[in-house]
Parts: C-alpha cells; structure tokens; sequence
C-alpha cells in the first residue's frame, strides 16, 4: 500500500510517501519559522495562506523523489487535528479532494498519534507495550501504550506545555523564535547551578506537568538581573533547560514505575533536545526516539500513522473533518 502524507498543522508543510514493503520512500519539508519569527510566533493566518502556496509543489515534488507517479497512490492520509483549524484545513482539503479524483481512500490522522509512533520508523523501534513522552509545544503528555489506538493517559500539562515554556523563556531571554533550539544552543555555555529554579509538581506524587510556575521564576530572575549580560542570558538558559529536564525525567521514572514497563517513547518537537534525550538514556533502561528531522513536524509521521490505520481497516466519509482540540484516548483501537 502507497500512502501519501501530508501535514499542516501549524507552521511546517510536510509530505511524503510511505510503502507498506519499501518503507519510507521520499519527503520533503517546508518551515515557516523565518516568516513568524518577526512576529515572535506563529501568525494562524499567514501560516494558513503559505500552505496553500506550498503544499501542491511539495506534493509534486515528493512524488518525483519517490519514483512514483499520483496514480500509483493507493490512500491519502492528512492531519486532521490538533493544530490551527485554517491550517488543518488546507491539508484536509487538498487530500480529500486528491483522493476522490483518484477513487481511492483518504484518512484524517491524529497529529500528537503520529509523534507517538514515529519512532517506530526507525530499523530498531520499539514494539507496544511501552510509556510514551510526548513533548512539543502544544502538549506535554505520559501515555502508556498497549498498542496503535490502545492508549491511557497518565498524565499531562494542567497549563503550559514545556514546548511553550521553552518559547516564552527565549523571549524574555532576547533570543527570537523558536525558542527551543535558541535556549538550547545559549545553555550549552551557561552555568546550570547559578540560579536554582523550581521543578514544578516534583515535591508531591502524581504525573501531571506545569510549566507556568518555572515561566514565572525565570521572568523574576531576568527582571533582577537586567539589563542582561551575555553570561547572564547563558546561565539563564542552562539554569531553566535544567529544571525542564530535570522535571521530566523525574516524571517519566514515575510512569515506569507505575506502569512496570521498562521502555519509554520520547516523541515530539522537544524530543530534539540533545540534554533531554542524553539525561533519559542515562535515567531509565531503554530510551526509543526518532531521528532528530522526525521529531519536528513533518509528513512522513502521518503517512505512516495513515498506512497503520488503514491497513487496520479504518475508513471515512467523504466529509472533510478537522478538530483544533482531540483528545487523544477518543482514538479507537487499530
């Protein structure tokens, strides 16, 4: 089965095809970041009308890398939700209407499940039963895996996810969008034991996360010390990155222990961080996460997601449906 991917959910165009026997055969990607980083974050509108100017030349384009042809395709599958509803649409929109010219089915794929089981892409993924990390920043959530569609929620961010915490720390650090990779790159010469921050909800039982309190400690810190030094910012940086993962690990040892699973699925765009993926595999036995180019957004994820799905049987109208807000435990089984 040949399925194209795409993805837009927020503020990358993704596509690309995935072969039931071959694997993953081309994919191609196109970030916003450059344009929403004068306005210091994603701007729905302008995210929306720039994929549409994308999605059809990248789907083309994929196409051409592959080796295939669009009559090879045999199902669509697209980001039905969570994300920007303008976004979603336009990914929605072009892959229903893609795949009823071409009689063949379309699937809406649950964009946090497609983190979730991108790791899976790699030669030596994990197999279900196992904990899963999902990271971004929309979502920081534990999840214990019985298998695709099979999921339990441990726990989650009761307000901001650590992806969005990374982004408003960097803002108040003068370091641009996205946040993430900024923070991470001014930690990796800054003094992590100068400013002692909290690790929030640590000090009482339970799996739930909140950033907010961590947010609010550092907004403290940096109005003391400006205005900021280089050196500051630095320290600064390790100081917070420290306490984020340092509140994760502690939290996904929890959710071993709970579960009595040895392995653990990081997944998401904060996945990427090296100091969070170097503290897991030293703190837990076995630490499973995709390639870096894996973890962002991207549409090789819902296209193996779709072919997981749709060789399970699942199927759709031809309504086109998309969801800002999708909890995942309303997945059915595959």
């Amino acid at each position: 089965m040949l399925v194209l991917g795409i993805e837009t959910s927020c503020d990358e165009t993704g596509v690309a095809l995935y072969e039931g026997e071959a694997g993953l055969l081309a994919q191609t990607l196109y970030s916003q970041v450059a344009m929403h980083a004068e306005y210091g974050g994603v701007v729905p509108e302008l995210a929306s009308r720039d994929h549409i100017r994308k999605v059809l030349p990248l789907v083309r384009e994929t196409l051409r890398e592959g080796g295939r042809r669009v009559e090879d395709l045999d199902a669509v599958a697209y980001t039905a939700g969570p994300g920007l509803i303008g976004a979603l649409m336009v990914g929605a929109g072009v892959g229903r209407s893609l795949a009823w010219s071409l009689g063949i089915p379309a699937l809406g794929v649950h964009h946090m499940e497609a983190h979730l089981l991108a790791p899976l892409l790699e030669a030596e993924g994990p197999r279900p039963p196992f904990v899963a990390l999902l990271v971004s920043g929309g979502h920081t959530q534990l999840v214990e895996v019985a298998g695709v569609g099979r999921y339990e929620l441990l726990g989650e961010s009761l307000d901001d996810a650590a992806g969005e915490a990374f982004d408003k720390t960097a803002k108040l650090l003068g370091l641009g969008y996205p946040g993430g990779p900024a923070v991470a790159r001014e930690a990796v010469a800054g003094r992590r034991d100068r400013f002692r921050l909290p690790r929030p909800m640590t000090d009482r039982p339970g799996l739930d996360f909140s950033f907010s309190g961590l947010k609010t400690a550092v907004a403290n810190t940096v109005r003391g010390l400006e205005p900021l030094a280089a050196r500051d910012v630095a320290d600064v940086a390790a100081a917070f990155q420290e306490a984020v993962v340092d509140t994760l690990v502690i939290k996904c040892r929890r959710a071993l222990a709970a579960t009595g699973s040895t392995a653990l699925v990081l997944a998401g765009g904060v996945a990427a961080n090296v100091e969070l993926r170097t503290r897991l595999a030293a703190a837990v036995p076995e630490v499973f996460h995709a390639a870096p180019a894996l973890c962002t957004d991207n549409g090789a994820m819902i296209a193996y997601a779709g072919y997981l799905r749709l060789a399970g049987g699942a199927t759709e109208p031809l309504a086109i449906v998309t969801r800002a807000r999708w909890p995942l435990t309303e997945l059915p089984p595959a």
